[in-house]
């Protein structure tokens, strides 16, 4: 295969972010690191997903301002690996018009979370949060590598989602 130029490389990329489902959020602590997946929807060049304050990933990114993700595409052998690496921050999200936004699109990818929610009332996250104990946050990476065998072995290259 030959080498794609900068744009098809983005959209390849944002082709991975939106088309997977599981994010990998990667944290450490006084040199021990941590690895938590979670579901996740990506729009407006970020990761929204929904994790309890108190898990680890959320406290270690919290007190050091930090976090790793990576997201990969299923592969059965060495040439069909592809996906991304990241480096960035995790954030609560706070504002109603992004809570709305992001929980929609996230019903609508994951359909099985709106039997969480009571059938025929309006979405009301204070009280989903509070039930459940989540809350909604947002990688918002700095640095992304999208990562491809099938262009070569080894292909890395850094892109920029959005």
């Amino acid at each position: 295969m030959t080498k794609p130029n900068a744009a098809e490389i983005n959209v390849k990329a944002l082709e991975c972010a939106q088309e997977q489902n599981t994010l990998t959020l990667a944290t450490s602590d006084q040199g021990k690191p941590w690895a938590a997946p979670v579901y996740y929807v990506y729009q407006a060049s970020a990761f929204y997903f929904l994790s309890d304050p108190k898990t680890r990933h959320i406290q270690e990114s919290a007190e050091s301002g930090q976090a790793a993700a990576a997201i990969h595409a299923p592969s059965f052998d060495w040439q069909e690996i592809r996906g991304l690496q990241m480096s960035g921050q995790i954030e609560r999200v706070e504002g109603k018009i992004e809570t709305l936004k992001a929980v929609g699109t996230y019903l609508l990818k994951f359909p099985f979370v709106q039997e969480f929610f009571t059938p025929g009332v309006a979405l009301d996250m204070a009280s989903f949060e509070k039930r459940f104990s989540v809350r909604l946050y947002k990688f918002q990476p700095s640095l992304t590598y999208y990562l491809d065998n099938k262009i070569r072995f080894g292909f890395r290259e850094e892109v920029q989602l959005g």
